[in-house]
């Protein structure tokens, strides 16, 4: 994908806010955790991006509004938790439209 300079401070503001926000939410929801081995205690912390889902997927908007994408693009963008799009699984998978479409 090709890199596109960020000038538009209407993007890059709230990118900068989304992006400490989720930095925040990560260290927030993060474990310490110790295992024992061979070596020793090894103390690590352990992330779970899936919670901070609402916050990526705000991320993957502005960062589809900045290159350009369509809302059909965006919804093929994958998603921390789900490994699809942020709508793909309601839209395409469970049929949202075709039911709409039948009604």
């Amino acid at each position: 994908m090709p890199y596109k300079e960020m000038t538009n401070s209407a993007i890059r503001q709230p990118l900068r806010r989304l992006l400490a926000n989720l930095m925040q939410n990560l260290r927030n929801g993060s474990e310490e955790r110790t295992i024992k081995t061979k070596a020793g205690h090894i103390r690590y912390q352990e992330f779970y991006p899936a919670e901070s889902k609402p916050i990526l997927d705000e991320i993957d908007r502005v960062l589809a509004a900045h290159y350009g994408f369509t809302d059909e693009e965006l919804d093929f963008i994958p998603s921390a938790k789900l490994r699809t799009g942020i709508n793909y699984d309601i839209k395409y998978r469970m049929g949202r439209d075709a039911e709409s479409e039948e009604k």
